[in-house]
């Protein structure tokens, strides 16, 4: 299983190379020239989520997906598959859709093409839930059928390859009931032995003034089904550079040194090119690029705290 493997890459020195869990980003619609100086984990931004590789419901798009893939075979570091079933960027032909069939048709279209070490079957259930999940079994017995059916099919499409199944969601490490009732969805996925991990997605909003004894808590919460947790989103801004820098410093170490969590996937790092304003670690120009303040603490942090 790839998770007892020390990170690296072949032919750069990632912030994380030599250590035991990664420090990743994602690959947007191609990958930045000094994207493999910094990290040794990609998720695709947008180019593997449903409404880009199926934008009609006879074809598939796999272009931007295969960017990332391809880029993680090549420099031999961890993939991760985001995302197959969510309520936000779902193709707009899926309403008129047999929901089961159309999702079923995705992972093993995915499943013949990929062998991603990381797959997020199932994205923000608790804040934006799939609109095809009646016909995946809607609430059911357990309350989340149709969660369970969503890994049931990913399980039968990727089980036994060595590909870890998570299930993802936002507004977790900063909020002690949201980790409970996502606990109760874990731990019905637990239960008939479906979930391999804990997603918890840490962008700006929710980790910016966070408490590092908060973060310390809910995830140890989570640990303790015994499972892998994976911030899988985090980033951060703030009112300047120096401010950004030191919510870094309090945020960042607080998740890296829980030994809980297995790998750190940061959420964009050029400036002008993030989702979220604010939040780049390196901004480029005609003449080059220059790390900000928070690159360069994180850098100097990773180099002298080796988990």
């Amino acid at each position: 299983m790839f998770s007892a493997l020390v990170f690296t890459s072949l032919s750069a020195s990632p912030l994380a190379a030599g250590q035991s869990k990664f420090l990743g980003n994602i690959i947007p619609g191609s990958v930045p020239g000094n994207w493999d100086t910094y990290w040794n984990q990609a998720t695709s931004e947008n180019g593997c989520k449903w409404g880009t590789v199926q934008p009609n419901q006879g074809s598939f798009v796999w272009g931007q997906c295969d960017t990332a893939y391809n880029h993680c075979q090549t420099k031999g570091i961890p993939f991760k598959y985001h995302t197959f079933v969510w309520g936000s960027q779902e193709p707009g032909w899926i309403g008129g859709a047999d929901g089961k069939t159309a999702v079923t048709n995705l992972i093993k279209a995915a499943a013949g093409r990929y062998k991603p070490q990381l797959i997020d079957v199932v994205n923000e259930a608790l804040h934006a839930p799939s609109s095809i999940r009646n016909s995946l079994g809607g609430s059911g017995s357990t309350g989340w059928d149709w969660i369970v059916t969503s890994f049931e099919i990913a399980k039968s499409a990727f089980g036994g390859g060595g590909t870890k199944l998570l299930i993802n969601d936002y507004g977790i490490v900063n909020d002690s009931g949201a980790v409970q009732r996502y606990l109760g969805i874990i731990n019905i996925l637990k239960g008939k032995s479906l979930l391999d991990g804990i997603g918890i997605q840490c962008h700006q909003f929710n980790v910016n003034t966070l408490a590092a004894a908060t973060i310390t808590a809910n995830v140890n919460s989570l640990g303790a089904t015994g499972l892998p947790v994976y911030p899988s989103e985090l980033d951060i801004n703030g009112n300047s550079e120096a401010d950004q820098a030191q919510i870094y410093q309090r945020v960042f170490p607080a998740l890296w040194t829980n030994t809980n969590i297995k790998g750190i996937t940061i959420w964009g790092y050029i400036t002008g090119q993030t989702w979220k304003d604010g939040t780049g670690l390196v901004a480029c120009g005609n003449v080059g690029c220059a790390e900000r303040q928070a690159m360069t603490w994180l850098k100097g942090y990773l180099e002298t705290t080796k988990v």
